[in-house]
């Protein structure tokens, strides 16, 4: 069952297109990872520096795998330095 992952990221002051150029580059490192479905992004209106994501994927044990290969190349501990604080994610399933 296809699983979603919801990420809300909040740039420091002045960040958030270099916040956006990192989530871009994050975005071709997975486009084509096994089991990834897609993503939506979105801006918060009262505050546009926070970002919200939206990833699908075909289940959990997938992201998990793409996570797992993708952490060595430093992309994340780049975002990281964009942050404000840490990011939050949580993912979900669609209850039947």
């Amino acid at each position: 069952m296809p699983t979603k992952t919801i990420i809300e990221m909040d740039a420091k002051p002045g960040q958030r297109n270099k916040l956006l150029k990192a989530l871009a580059e994050l975005h071709e490192q997975r486009r084509n990872a096994p089991g990834f479905l897609g993503f939506s992004r979105y801006e918060v209106i009262d505050d546009a520096d926070k970002i919200i994501e939206i990833t699908e994927w075909e289940n959990a044990e997938a992201r998990q795998v793409w996570l797992e290969q993708t952490m060595p190349s430093g992309i994340f501990q780049r975002l990281i330095q964009i942050l404000k604080q840490p990011f939050k994610a949580v993912t979900v399933r669609q209850i039947e």
